[in-house]
């Protein structure tokens, strides 16, 4: 069940999409206080489980620590960090009462989860103007399932967009991306994407081709789709204050952009120079900016990511001037101690500073809205923006589309990436823990830069984090420049990496299956084993392990140098090692505690009793893949239903979709 409350004046974020009267009175759970801001308390049980908050830092159990919704453009993902790009405002407590709640409200707001008081959740904003969602139901999955129905259908990409993918900030001329399309295909590693970074552009301005490095553009793109890989751009947030560039001026004329107080339109400083925002809150600019993506679509673009859309800001005018006036008033006091620490707080504290975020406005059914008070919405309406504009442009064909800031409602338009992490092992496991989070809500179409962004990577991490990539609907290798190279040939002998590639191509059919169940049965995709095994005490407490649809569980290896790693089996599984020219090995684990071992070039998957799965030949991208003639894996008489459609079109419903495969 699900009851809808309201408090003061509440921001329309369109997250729910279904319509539900407002209850009177207060929630069952909890106490609320309105008198300063709006604020929730909660006495947890001392066994109470908390679930949710979607891309947040530290565990799968959000216990014990402090978590801040309000995107942010952080690239050091430590422990302490208690905000990230996303706002994903979800809980659920499971234990002696179990419950959901949803705030739906756009800025800033705190999730105090024991992280003060041991026993109290505390909810927190600066002002009481919200939507409250409380959802009760048999279990913690019961009630994840409640919130996706009302919330609507996940975004589902094409087919193409489960295949592998290379990246890298600094690749700009065509021949760069031959030189990676041949690094793959030389070494038969599949592909099937190559991700365009802001190199590609003139000048860093969206909605355009770097003149001397991209001249006929469309026959490259052509080029490269002949060679069974589809070039995936990047889109920033900021629109470059140039005279003569017409996405500029164009939305200079129509009054499409931020405006300060004073009317004027908002600059900020990001990779250009000096930029202007979109207001992709107000529809008539969302429609304008959308409509911009016709230009790379109209040449033969398939697919985009779109970036800097907290929105990020290196600077803006007016903090440089403040902290030039700073600046200039210690040099005149000469003072005997120079504050060494508050000027360095000063300087780093220029970029994405929250003076700035109240500086400019939306513009939303006329009413001026200081951005700072729906600041979590601008990624998801962005995104919107190009997803509602792919329905005009293109409305019979799925194009990819993902992002790195969102709040939930987003997950109807795109899926997101985790943003610039590090080669890190301990990002490994970062990544693992949050994809069933995201799951929650709302978010499938998901995944992590593999081998980490920033950073050197090494070759175990690389193939370690890839053995995770396997898995996660977004399959990306990403790294910056600056960095050590890192795609799957640049560690001498290529054949462990084209096995764990290969891999991922053979599970396809299975991958894609349950990525299309989830969506279609607004279910998840990763579940945490608490999820399939409730009456199971111990798996609540497994948080390196993860339920891969209905048939399978993984458990990747995440710790250097490791050999193997220790796993928890709720039941009898079948555990299979993948290895490289399409070996694989089967054993039967029991019920229980099992250390296992698993070598760096092996992709281990745990096959639920009863179950089966289908298996590929590999292909050197999704377009070679054989699904006519699969093999089924698992237990004996088990049967699977493979989902399987045109991966293009959007006929989803028809039971054409659907066959029954048997393993003998």
């Amino acid at each position: 069940m699900i009851k809808k409350y309201r408090f003061g004046t509440p921001f329309e974020t369109e997250a729910v999409v279904k319509t539900m009267e407002t209850e009177q009175g207060t929630p069952e759970f909890g106490e609320i206080s309105t008198e300063e801001g709006f604020a929730f308390t909660y006495r947890m049980d001392g066994e109470d489980v908390v679930y949710g908050l979607g891309e947040a830092n530290r565990g799968l159990n959000k216990r014990n620590y402090c978590y801040i919704s309000n995107c942010t453009d952080d690239p050091n993902h430590t422990e302490a960090k208690m905000s990230l790009y996303a706002a994903h405002n979800f809980i659920v407590i499971s234990g002696k009462e179990t419950f959901g709640l949803f705030f739906d409200y756009p800025s800033k707001i705190t999730f105090d989860i024991g992280y003060t008081k041991e026993e109290l959740l505390q909810v927190s904003c600066e002002y009481a103007d919200l939507y409250l969602y409380v959802i009760t139901g048999e279990s913690a999955y019961d009630i994840v399932k409640q919130f996706r129905k009302i919330i609507g259908r996940s975004y589902i990409p094409p087919r193409f967009a489960f295949g592998f993918g290379q990246s890298r900030w600094g690749y700009k001329t065509k021949e760069d991306y031959r030189s990676v399309a041949d690094g793959y295909q030389d070494n038969h590693i599949p592909i099937d994407m190559i991700y365009m970074d802001i190199d590609y552009m003139q000048d860093f301005k969206d909605f355009t081709l770097n003149e001397e490095n991209f001249r006929d553009f469309p026959e490259f793109v052509r080029e490269m789709k002949e060679r069974g890989i589809r070039l995936i751009p990047i889109i920033d947030a900021g629109v470059k204050v140039e005279e003569g560039y017409p996405v500029y001026e164009e939305g200079v004329e129509k009054g499409y952009f931020c405006k300060r107080e004073d009317g004027s339109d908002f600059v900020a400083a990001v990779w250009p120079g000096d930029t202007h925002f979109p207001d992709v809150l107000n529809p008539e600019a969302r429609r304008w900016f959308g409509g911009k993506y016709r230009f790379l679509i109209d040449q033969g673009i398939e697919g985009f990511w779109n970036d800097m859309n907290e929105p990020a800001i290196f600077y803006s005018r007016e903090g440089i001037e403040e902290l030039k006036e700073t600046i200039k008033r210690y040099v005149q006091e000469d003072m005997e101690t120079i504050p060494v620490w508050e000027l360095e707080g000063l300087v780093t504290g220029i970029a994405n500073n929250p003076e700035d975020y109240r500086r400019f406005y939306h513009n939303v059914g006329g009413r001026m809205i200081r951005h700072d008070k729906v600041h979590n919405l601008f990624g998801y309406n962005m995104t919107r923006a190009a997803a509602e504009a792919f329905d005009r442009i293109a409305p019979d064909k799925r194009l990819l589309m993902f992002s790195r800031s969102s709040y939930i409602g987003m997950h109807r338009y795109g899926g997101i990436w985790t943003g610039d992490n590090r080669s890190w092992w301990s990002h490994i496991l970062l990544n693992l823990k949050m994809m069933p989070s995201l799951n929650m809500c709302g978010f499938l179409y998901t995944g992590a830069d593999l081998g980490g962004f920033d950073n050197d990577a090494t070759r175990d991490l690389v193939l370690r984090w890839m053995a995770l990539g396997v898995f996660t609907p977004l399959m990306r290798n990403h790294s910056a420049q600056g960095t050590r190279r890192q795609e799957a040939y640049q560690f001498g002998d290529t054949e462990d990496f084209r096995g764990i590639v290969e891999t991922r191509y053979r599970l396809l059919p299975y991958l894609y299956s349950e990525y299309m169940k989830a969506a279609l049965n607004d279910d998840m995709y990763f579940r945490p084993l608490a999820f399939v095994y409730p009456e199971d005490s111990f798996a609540a407490g497994v948080e390196d392990q993860m339920m891969l649809g209905g048939e399978a569980m993984i458990a990747p290896v995440y710790t250097q140098n490791a050999k193997g790693r220790y796993v928890y089996l709720p039941e009898d599984m079948l555990f299979v090692k993948f290895a490289k020219d399409g070996a694989y090995t089967e054993e039967l684990l029991t019920q229980g505690h099992h250390y296992v071992e698993i070598a760096v070039n092996e992709v281990p998957l745990f096959i639920r009793k009863g179950r089966c799965i289908p298996l590929a030949e590999a292909a050197e991208c999704m377009e070679k893949l054989d699904t006519a003639n699969l093999k089924m894996i698992g237990f004996e008489h088990a049967e699977y239903t493979l989902y399987e459609d045109d991966g293009i079109g959007k006929d989803y419903e028809n039971p054409a979709n659907y066959r029954v495969l048997r393993c003998d």
